[in-house]
């Protein structure tokens, strides 16, 4: 990939952030991590003084929980936003935390040596990227031999929920079709395995990641299903009936009916999948 096609990616990536940049989606991306920490980070963890490089780090939702988890590890995490690292470090501060290093920049162009890292990890990155192959390849560049990748992805095709609705299937489908349309991928879950093995990663391993909600679980059903889920698809209103994706009656009715499985006897089930490997 020539430097100026890698230059008007990642351009594309940071302007066409298919959930935006508001305060209700800072507010969601924090929600998300807090709520779902344990689901995601209970078994990562990294050995004192290893240098772990995280991607696409954001505003820090992730970044801190990586921090807590390994106080002895060096993080260096990057992100392309110059705004969104300003939030992070304000997080990162007021958590007390002080061994993550910030740095902007650009995955397809990454300021590192090769064999730089001991471990890399990226977490709702490769969904947003038109050739997430070519991201793992500049990736694997940066991590040393014998060095791991994680990487956690959701699947929006994974969802489903009680009481059925086909209306608010279509809003959920209306976001898969908009991530498409700015050439990423909601259902990249379920391609983490073969594209970490075609980007010549062994000892390649999928864990799925289920996220089962229901009111036995209120910390879930207003962190996860009302804050995260809910409001992720909520988000691509205007878009949705801009492109004539789905009519208003219709999106009214299917966000009704995804409000409605939060109630007392609704359930709601989303899968993540959690791949590690080695270069």
């Amino acid at each position: 990939m020539g430097s100026k096609q890698r230059e008007a990616q990642s351009n594309t990536v940071q302007r066409e952030y298919v959930h935006g940049y508001s305060e209700r989606e800072l507010t969601r991306l924090y929600d998300q991590a807090n709520t779902l920490a344990q689901l995601f980070h209970h078994d990562t963890v990294y050995p004192p003084w290893s240098e772990v490089l995280e991607v696409g780090c954001g505003v820090g939702a992730q970044t801190v929980h990586l921090a807590r988890n390994s106080p002895d590890a060096q993080i260096t995490a990057i992100d392309i936003s110059e705004t969104a690292l300003a939030t992070a470090r304000v997080l990162l501060e007021h958590a007390g935390l002080r061994n993550v290093r910030l740095l902007k920049a650009d995955l397809f162009a990454l300021p590192f040596p090769s064999d730089r890292f001991d471990h890399i990890f990226v977490c709702f990155v490769l969904e947003h990227l038109h050739d997430p192959l070519a991201a793992l390849a500049c990736l694997k560049r940066v991590l040393k031999p014998g060095g791991s990748i994680t990487v956690i992805e959701g699947d929006h095709g994974s969802t489903y929920f009680y009481p059925r609705s086909d209306a608010a299937l279509q809003t959920i489908q209306c976001l898969i079709e908009i991530q498409a349309r700015l050439n990423g991928n909601a259902l990249i879950g379920r391609e983490l395995f073969p594209l970490l093995t075609r980007a010549g990663f062994t000892s390649v391993q999928v864990v799925p990641r289920m996220v089962y909600v229901d009111s036995s679980k209120p910390h879930l059903v207003e962190g996860f299903t009302r804050n995260t889920f809910i409001a992720m698809v909520e988000g691509v209103r205007d878009q949705a009936l801009t492109v004539n994706l789905i009519d208003v009656d219709t999106w009214a009715r299917g966000i009704a009916d995804l409000y409605r499985t939060t109630e007392r006897d609704g359930t709601f089930c989303y899968t993540f999948f959690k791949a590690t490997a080695v270069k």
